[in-house]
Protein backbone atom coordinates (compact mmCIF):
# COMPACT_ATOMS: atom_id res chain seq x y z
CA UNK A 1 0.00 0.00 0.00
CA UNK A 2 3.06 2.11 0.98
CA UNK A 3 4.46 1.63 -2.69
CA UNK A 4 1.08 2.19 -4.34
CA UNK A 5 0.46 5.68 -2.30
CA UNK A 6 4.49 6.79 -3.72
CA UNK A 7 3.51 5.96 -6.91
CA UNK A 8 -0.05 7.15 -7.55
CA UNK A 9 -0.69 9.87 -4.11
CA UNK A 10 -3.19 11.06 -6.08
CA UNK A 11 -5.17 7.35 -4.68
CA UNK A 12 -8.10 7.13 -2.05
CA UNK A 13 -8.52 4.10 -0.71
CA UNK A 14 -11.03 2.70 -3.93
CA UNK A 15 -8.69 2.88 -6.06
CA UNK A 16 -6.02 1.80 -4.02
CA UNK A 17 -7.59 -1.06 -3.31
CA UNK A 18 -8.21 -1.79 -6.95
CA UNK A 19 -4.93 -1.95 -7.94
CA UNK A 20 -4.35 -4.19 -5.44
CA UNK A 21 -6.96 -6.28 -6.28
CA UNK A 22 -5.06 -6.32 -10.05
CA UNK A 23 -1.98 -7.22 -8.47
CA UNK A 24 -3.63 -10.41 -6.86
CA UNK A 25 -3.77 -9.17 -3.57
CA UNK A 26 -7.58 -9.78 -2.28
CA UNK A 27 -8.22 -7.64 0.64
CA UNK A 28 -11.43 -6.08 1.69
CA UNK A 29 -12.26 -2.76 0.75
CA UNK A 30 -13.22 -2.10 4.47
CA UNK A 31 -9.58 -3.12 6.06
CA UNK A 32 -8.14 -1.34 2.88
CA UNK A 33 -9.82 1.95 4.25
CA UNK A 34 -8.86 1.36 7.83
CA UNK A 35 -5.21 0.75 7.15
CA UNK A 36 -4.57 3.97 4.56
CA UNK A 37 -6.14 6.16 7.15
CA UNK A 38 -4.32 4.22 10.59
CA UNK A 39 -1.16 4.60 8.08
CA UNK A 40 -1.59 8.56 7.03
CA UNK A 41 -1.28 7.56 3.62
CA UNK A 42 -3.51 10.67 2.73
CA UNK A 43 -0.72 12.38 3.81
CA UNK A 44 1.66 11.47 1.17
CA UNK A 45 -1.58 13.12 -1.47
CA UNK A 46 -0.82 16.34 0.17
CA UNK A 47 2.21 16.50 -0.27
CA UNK A 48 4.34 18.14 -2.95
CA UNK A 49 7.30 18.57 -4.48
CA UNK A 50 8.15 22.57 -3.25
CA UNK A 51 8.89 24.72 -6.10
CA UNK A 52 12.32 26.26 -6.68
CA UNK A 53 11.75 29.87 -6.86
CA UNK A 54 13.58 31.72 -9.78
CA UNK A 55 15.99 33.11 -7.51
CA UNK A 56 17.32 30.00 -6.38
CA UNK A 57 17.76 28.44 -10.02
CA UNK A 58 19.38 31.63 -10.55
CA UNK A 59 22.04 31.04 -7.44
CA UNK A 60 22.43 27.09 -8.59
CA UNK A 61 23.67 28.24 -12.27
CA UNK A 62 25.78 31.08 -10.78
CA UNK A 63 27.71 28.64 -9.53
CA UNK A 64 30.72 29.81 -6.33
CA UNK A 65 30.49 33.39 -7.31
CA UNK A 66 27.60 33.43 -5.00
CA UNK A 67 29.69 33.43 -1.86
CA UNK A 68 31.21 36.85 -1.78
CA UNK A 69 33.44 35.69 1.36
CA UNK A 70 34.97 32.74 0.25
CA UNK A 71 37.92 34.43 -1.65
CA UNK A 72 38.13 37.01 0.72
CA UNK A 73 41.57 37.58 2.33
CA UNK A 74 41.57 39.86 4.83
CA UNK A 75 38.18 41.03 6.35
CA UNK A 76 37.92 44.47 8.44
CA UNK A 77 35.86 45.16 11.45
CA UNK A 78 32.00 45.61 9.99
CA UNK A 79 32.79 44.43 6.57
CA UNK A 80 30.97 40.99 6.61
CA UNK A 81 28.33 39.95 8.94
CA UNK A 82 26.85 36.62 8.95
CA UNK A 83 23.47 35.30 9.73
CA UNK A 84 21.06 32.28 9.92
CA UNK A 85 18.06 30.99 11.95
CA UNK A 86 18.65 28.67 14.68
CA UNK A 87 16.52 26.37 17.09
CA UNK A 88 15.86 27.10 20.57
CA UNK A 89 14.24 24.14 23.19
CA UNK A 90 12.20 26.03 26.43
CA UNK A 91 9.99 24.62 28.36
CA UNK A 92 11.94 21.49 29.14
CA UNK A 93 11.35 20.48 25.59
CA UNK A 94 7.85 21.22 25.05
CA UNK A 95 8.54 24.54 23.24
CA UNK A 96 10.89 25.74 20.62
CA UNK A 97 11.79 29.25 19.57
CA UNK A 98 13.90 30.74 16.47
CA UNK A 99 16.58 33.00 17.12
CA UNK A 100 18.25 34.81 14.46
CA UNK A 101 21.70 36.51 15.16
CA UNK A 102 23.80 38.66 13.29
CA UNK A 103 27.57 38.74 13.73
CA UNK A 104 30.62 40.29 13.06
CA UNK A 105 33.55 38.26 11.14
CA UNK A 106 36.22 40.33 12.72
CA UNK A 107 34.87 41.31 16.18
CA UNK A 108 32.53 39.03 16.50
CA UNK A 109 30.10 41.20 17.82
CA UNK A 110 26.54 40.25 18.04
CA UNK A 111 25.20 43.49 16.23
CA UNK A 112 21.43 42.30 16.23
CA UNK A 113 19.25 39.60 15.99
CA UNK A 114 15.58 38.46 16.88
CA UNK A 115 13.83 35.84 18.74
CA UNK A 116 10.08 34.84 18.06
CA UNK A 117 8.14 31.97 17.52
CA UNK A 118 8.58 31.51 13.76
CA UNK A 119 11.62 31.53 11.13
CA UNK A 120 10.13 34.44 8.70
CA UNK A 121 10.76 37.83 7.23
CA UNK A 122 9.28 39.59 9.76
CA UNK A 123 11.68 37.97 12.39
CA UNK A 124 14.58 38.63 9.82
CA UNK A 125 14.14 41.93 9.25
CA UNK A 126 13.18 42.80 13.13
CA UNK A 127 16.83 41.55 13.78
CA UNK A 128 18.67 43.39 10.63
CA UNK A 129 16.69 46.71 11.94
CA UNK A 130 18.30 46.24 15.22
CA UNK A 131 21.42 45.12 13.24
CA UNK A 132 21.60 48.57 11.53
CA UNK A 133 21.16 50.43 14.17
CA UNK A 134 23.95 49.13 16.48
CA UNK A 135 25.69 50.02 13.26
CA UNK A 136 24.59 53.56 12.95
CA UNK A 137 25.10 53.92 16.94
CA UNK A 138 28.89 53.23 15.70
CA UNK A 139 29.05 55.56 12.89
CA UNK A 140 29.20 52.25 10.29
CA UNK A 141 27.25 52.88 7.15
CA UNK A 142 25.67 49.27 5.57
CA UNK A 143 26.28 50.37 2.04
CA UNK A 144 28.75 48.21 0.90
CA UNK A 145 28.21 45.35 4.01
CA UNK A 146 28.27 42.42 2.67
CA UNK A 147 25.74 39.96 4.90
CA UNK A 148 26.75 36.10 4.45
CA UNK A 149 23.96 33.49 4.78
CA UNK A 150 22.13 30.35 3.79
CA UNK A 151 19.80 29.78 0.55
CA UNK A 152 16.88 29.82 2.96
CA UNK A 153 13.51 31.00 1.48
CA UNK A 154 13.27 33.96 3.67
CA UNK A 155 16.78 34.95 2.79
CA UNK A 156 15.90 34.63 -1.17
CA UNK A 157 12.63 36.47 -0.96
CA UNK A 158 11.79 39.86 -1.84
CA UNK A 159 10.91 41.39 1.50
CA UNK A 160 14.59 40.69 2.62
CA UNK A 161 16.82 41.26 -0.46
CA UNK A 162 14.40 44.66 -0.90
CA UNK A 163 15.57 46.09 2.36
CA UNK A 164 19.26 44.82 2.41
CA UNK A 165 19.91 45.23 -1.16
CA UNK A 166 17.90 47.82 -2.74
CA UNK A 167 17.31 50.29 0.00
CA UNK A 168 20.42 49.60 2.45
CA UNK A 169 22.51 48.72 -0.50
CA UNK A 170 24.19 45.51 0.73
CA UNK A 171 26.13 43.14 -0.94
CA UNK A 172 24.70 39.91 0.03
CA UNK A 173 26.18 36.78 -0.21
CA UNK A 174 25.11 33.23 -0.33
CA UNK A 175 26.28 29.52 0.99
CA UNK A 176 26.52 27.08 -1.73
CA UNK A 177 26.29 24.31 0.46
CA UNK A 178 24.45 25.57 3.31
CA UNK A 179 26.12 24.81 7.14
CA UNK A 180 29.43 23.82 5.75
CA UNK A 181 29.50 27.40 3.33
CA UNK A 182 28.43 29.35 6.18
CA UNK A 183 30.72 27.89 9.49
CA UNK A 184 30.96 30.84 11.25
CA UNK A 185 27.97 31.40 11.87
CA UNK A 186 27.10 27.27 12.44
CA UNK A 187 29.93 27.73 15.47
CA UNK A 188 28.26 30.38 17.19
CA UNK A 189 24.54 28.78 17.17
CA UNK A 190 25.95 25.84 18.48
CA UNK A 191 28.05 27.04 21.14
CA UNK A 192 25.46 29.49 22.19
CA UNK A 193 22.86 27.04 22.79
CA UNK A 194 25.66 24.56 23.84
CA UNK A 195 27.37 26.94 26.78
CA UNK A 196 23.16 27.84 27.68
CA UNK A 197 21.16 25.00 26.62
CA UNK A 198 20.05 24.09 30.41
CA UNK A 199 18.94 27.89 30.92
CA UNK A 200 16.98 28.15 27.80
CA UNK A 201 14.95 24.88 28.70
CA UNK A 202 14.09 26.30 32.29
CA UNK A 203 12.29 29.29 30.70
CA UNK A 204 8.44 28.79 30.91
CA UNK A 205 7.16 31.14 28.35
CA UNK A 206 8.90 32.86 25.18
CA UNK A 207 8.97 36.62 26.76
CA UNK A 208 11.11 34.83 29.63
CA UNK A 209 13.26 32.91 26.94
CA UNK A 210 13.43 36.50 25.02
CA UNK A 211 15.17 38.43 28.84
CA UNK A 212 17.40 35.35 28.84
CA UNK A 213 19.00 35.43 25.70
CA UNK A 214 18.95 39.21 25.49
CA UNK A 215 21.28 39.00 28.57
CA UNK A 216 23.21 35.95 27.54
CA UNK A 217 24.08 38.10 24.36
CA UNK A 218 24.85 40.97 26.15
CA UNK A 219 27.61 38.96 27.98
CA UNK A 220 28.76 37.63 25.41
CA UNK A 221 29.69 40.81 23.85
CA UNK A 222 30.24 42.59 26.53
CA UNK A 223 31.83 40.01 28.85
CA UNK A 224 33.14 36.94 27.03
CA UNK A 225 36.38 36.24 26.41
CA UNK A 226 37.41 35.32 22.74
CA UNK A 227 40.60 33.73 22.21
CA UNK A 228 40.14 35.17 17.98
CA UNK A 229 40.14 38.14 19.89
CA UNK A 230 43.45 37.90 22.18
CA UNK A 231 41.03 36.50 24.96
CA UNK A 232 38.92 39.95 24.50
CA UNK A 233 35.20 40.61 24.73
CA UNK A 234 34.04 41.78 21.30
CA UNK A 235 33.18 45.62 22.94
CA UNK A 236 36.48 45.58 24.88
CA UNK A 237 38.41 44.61 21.27
CA UNK A 238 36.06 47.25 19.11
CA UNK A 239 37.30 50.28 22.28
CA UNK A 240 40.78 49.41 22.07
CA UNK A 241 40.96 49.71 18.00
CA UNK A 242 38.96 53.06 18.29
CA UNK A 243 36.10 51.61 16.50
CA UNK A 244 33.54 52.33 19.05
CA UNK A 245 33.31 55.18 22.23
CA UNK A 246 35.32 54.16 24.90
Amino acid sequence: MLEIARTHPEYGYRRTNAELRDRGIRVSRKVVARLHTAWDLAVIKRLRKPKISSLAKLLKETGPSINLVANLTAINDFEVLYTDFTEILYRRGRAKAQLMPIIDHASKLVVGYALGEADNTELALAAWRRAKKTLERYGVKTEGIIVHQDQDGVYLGHGWLYELAVRDKVRVSYSENGAKGNVHMESFNGRLKSENRLLFWEQDDLASLKKVVCQRLRYYNHVRRHSALGNKSPIQYLKEKGKIPG
